[in-house]
């Protein structure tokens, strides 16, 4: 006695009549296309699909994070006081009008004047070679400082990191005083000391405040 054949079901299986279910009622053989069975996803995998999701949004979220808590980097440029605020002519001419085109951009300040720097502690072979009091044009922008320091010329450059900006503006106490020339020859009058006041870091910056 033959055994009766048995059928086999599994989810979500592609179901196709084999030739012999044809012949067997009498049908010629045709090629048709496979019948597929499509099952919607259990409610099993649907969760686990969400919690997929929302681990890969909180991984891609991670980055930016870490990036907010990063050190920012500065660029500076220094020289001694003498030279930065009373020698070169046009030094406060650059900072005015970039600092007038900011305003008409609305854009934040980035650049600053800093007047004995703590950050030169780092540098002490760069300290060594400075007469004092010094004097640091500090930027967030790289390309701007690589370009005043060539308008500026005899000037030392370096760079650093600090985790906010009133510890990368922190300065020490100075005072600064120059005299008058005897003799002014230049077709324009001569910058009124204190000029540089307006480019000096926010007192909460400043480690004299």
């Amino acid at each position: 006695m033959v055994a009766p054949a048995t059928l086999s079901l599994r989810p979500c299986a592609t179901l196709a009549p084999s030739r012999a279910a044809h012949a067997h009622a009498g049908f010629a053989h045709t090629s048709r296309p496979a019948l597929s069975v499509s099952c919607p996803p259990t409610r099993f995998e649907t969760l686990r699909r969400a919690a997929t999701a929302v681990s890969d949004r909180q991984g891609s979220a991670e980055p930016s994070e870490k990036q907010e808590d990063k050190p920012r980097t500065y660029y500076f440029l220094v020289a001694n006081a003498k030279f930065m605020l009373d020698d070169e002519e046009h030094f406060q001419e650059q900072l005015q009008e970039k600092l007038r085109l900011y305003e008409e951009r609305s854009k934040e300040q980035d650049f600053w004047l800093v007047i004995e720097p703590k950050f030169l502690d780092r540098f002490p072979n760069v300290a060594k070679r400075l007469k004092r009091p010094a004097v640091a044009l500090v930027s967030t922008d790289r390309n701007w400082i690589r370009f005043m320091k060539l308008r500026l010329d005899r000037v030392l450059a370096e760079q650093f990191d600090a985790e906010t900006v009133e510890e990368a503006l922190a300065s020490n106490p100075a005072e600064l005083k120059f005299d008058k020339p005897d003799k002014w020859t230049a077709p324009y009058p001569k910058y009124e000391s204190g000029w540089w006041e307006a480019f000096l870091p926010p007192k909460s910056s400043n480690g004299t405040a």
